[in-house]
């Protein structure tokens, strides 16, 4: 699938001004209409509270709310909540500029901050149409420009502008073609995707596997081994020596200049240790360093609040850090990203969070008191060395995998969004294609 076969697909034969400037031409026997015309807004509310309580995904539409990952509280009661019903578009005011707005095609009751709408006329507009058409960047820039409020988060788009705005209109026949086109399209494309995505995750694994094996077993699959003494690893190689987090590393505490320069640093569960600056959408920029951890290259930086999910790694970078993270300098001979792959691997999390205090999961703080005394392995240095330039080695190798893939998949999307922007404006005919 390219973006070429989208071009090669016919044309309508005569096109017409729009009238409208920012839609342009449009297929001659397709209409512009206000969607005041087309749109009705629906208000009914739950007397019970006890329908079904939906909730609004970008990349899922509407859908039952306990499918949904719990990121905040419920409120206590759902009463007066809107009803939602089948074949009724819902839209997230607030965030409408960014496409929260969807289709649904369950009934239940969603937020009273949401605007729930139904067509007025089913045979003048399809609401599956209606749904693609108001998703287009064409579309969303036009909410942008309608919106009101007084600053960013805090602006909505709301029902007169919603029914000021000109809708694209082609026949309702043309209409069902367009979605019946673009719902086979879309599937082949997203099952496509999901392959792939699937195969990334499988390379992802292998990386998961080939750290586990090498940070505890060795890169010789002859080599005798031992009983390591721990829970959580059982065997080791035999001339590998066990010894305490503690004794391989101390916690150093040296608190930077006032008014400095250095480079702030961060870790994070998913890339380790990074420069804020390359990153600063994941965080808030600190107005003032003063004061915070000095952290030389080859430190481990641990984030205590989210070390067991992997939030902790080798600096490759001098600079300074938080002095809610601890800085573990080696005491010993040591190469770092060795422990780097060891602490931030599978296996060892479910130790780092057995050693962890705390009330909750998301309260779980490791303290170097305890995670000093945890037992790791120690190789002699030079096969220290050896596994990581073997991990690295095989890691770029898995990495240039999940690149040709990643591309692919981005060639898919946009595959995707150049074939529903394409024949939801009239750019291509699709009554001959579907």
């Amino acid at each position: 699938m390219s973006n070429t076969m989208i071009e090669q697909t016919p044309k309508y034969e005569a096109y017409k001004d729009s009238g409208v400037e920012w839609i342009g031409a449009i297929p001659a026997t397709w209409q512009i209409c206000r969607m005041k015309y087309l749109l009705s807004e629906r208000n009914e509310r739950t007397t019970t509270g006890k329908e079904p309580l939906l909730a609004l995904s970008k990349y899922r539409g509407v859908a039952l709310k306990d499918s949904f990952e719990e990121r905040a509280g419920r409120a206590e009661s759902l009463v007066g909540y809107k009803k939602v019903a089948p074949n009724q578009l819902v839209i997230n005011k607030m965030q409408a500029v960014n496409g929260l707005l969807s289709v649904s095609y369950i009934f239940g009751i969603t937020s009273p901050d949401y605007s729930v709408y139904e067509v007025k006329q089913a045979d003048i507009l399809d609401i599956e149409f209606l749904n693609y058409a108001l998703n287009l960047p064409l579309y969303l820039s036009e909410f942008k420009r309608r919106v009101t409020g007084v600053m960013e988060g805090f602006i909505r788009l709301y029902t007169d502008d919603l029914y000021d705005i000109p809708l694209l209109l082609p026949p309702i026949e043309e209409q069902k073609d367009i979605v019946r086109l673009l719902k086979n399209k879309s599937a082949i494309v997203d099952d496509a995707i999901a392959i792939k995505q699937k195969q990334i995750e499988l390379l992802k694994e292998r990386k998961q596997i080939i750290i586990q094996q090498a940070v505890t077993q060795g890169l010789n699959p002859d080599v005798s081994m031992k009983n390591s003494g721990v829970d959580w690893i059982e065997q080791v190689p035999e001339h590998w020596e066990m010894k305490r987090v503690k004794h391989i590393f101390e916690m150093v505490m040296e608190a930077s200049e006032k008014n400095n320069s250095h480079e702030l640093l961060s870790v994070y569960s998913d890339i380790g240790v990074k420069p804020r600056k390359e990153l600063e959408e994941r965080g808030n920029k600190a107005s003032s360093t003063d004061g915070y951890w000095i952290v030389k290259s080859g430190d481990i930086i641990v984030n205590k609040l989210l070390a067991w999910m992997g939030a902790i790694g080798l600096s490759d970078y001098d600079g300074v850090t938080s002095p809610a993270y601890d800085i573990l300098r080696p005491r010993i001979e040591v190469d770092g990203y060795f422990y780097h792959l060891l602490f931030r691997a599978k296996i060892f999390s479910s130790e780092l969070k057995r050693h962890s205090r705390g009330i909750m999961d998301m309260r779980l703080r490791l303290y170097f008191d305890k995670f000093g005394v945890v037992d790791v392995p120690y190789p002699p240095i030079e096969e220290q060395r050896a596994i990581v330039s073997f991990v690295k080695k095989e890691f770029g190798l898995i990495d240039d995998g999940i690149s040709v893939y990643e591309q692919q998949i981005n060639k898919l999307k946009e595959y995707k969004t150049t074939l529903i922007n394409s024949a939801v404006t009239g750019k291509i005919k699709v009554t001959e294609l579907a």
